[in-house]
């Protein structure tokens, strides 16, 4: 199943490709300041594939806090926070935001609030690497 969307002003476009059900998927409420000030409700598939295209990287802000592991994509023009993506080039990993998909309605299931507060770096890493589902950016 294809689930698209993007930011408001369709700057920057979702793929979320994911053979899980939109009712079935397990729906994260991060709980760290940044999730929270959002309202963030992530997805992540490992057998899945999210693609992001940017149409003007000149209105995408790249935001990194923290253990510096993840930048978050955030478009400048709208304001919208639509994925956070690992920092590789190699082996990209990402989670969507829920809330930018246009059959966003359709993931009904109660976000699972979570903390990854006690991590570390490397578990961080880890987590990511095995749950968050394999990505592209493309850039013009």
């Amino acid at each position: 199943m294809n689930h698209n969307g993007g930011c408001h002003c369709g700057n920057i476009l979702v793929e979320f490709e994911t053979e899980i059900a939109p009712g079935e998927i397990e729906i994260r409420a991060c709980q760290c300041s940044f999730c929270r000030k959002h309202g963030t409700r992530a997805a992540a598939d490992p057998d899945g594939l999210l693609t992001i295209t940017v149409i003007d990287p000149a209105k995408l802000n790249r935001y990194i806090f923290g253990y510096g592991t993840a930048e978050f994509l955030i478009c400048r023009e709208c304001g919208v926070y639509v994925s956070s993506l690992t920092l590789e080039e190699e082996n990209k990993r990402g989670i969507v935001i829920i809330n930018t998909l246009d059959n966003r309605e359709e993931f009904n299931s109660e976000p699972l609030g979570v903390s990854y507060d006690l991590e570390n770096q490397s578990e961080r890493l880890q987590r990511r690497n095995e749950g968050w589902t394999p990505a592209t950016l493309t850039l013009p």
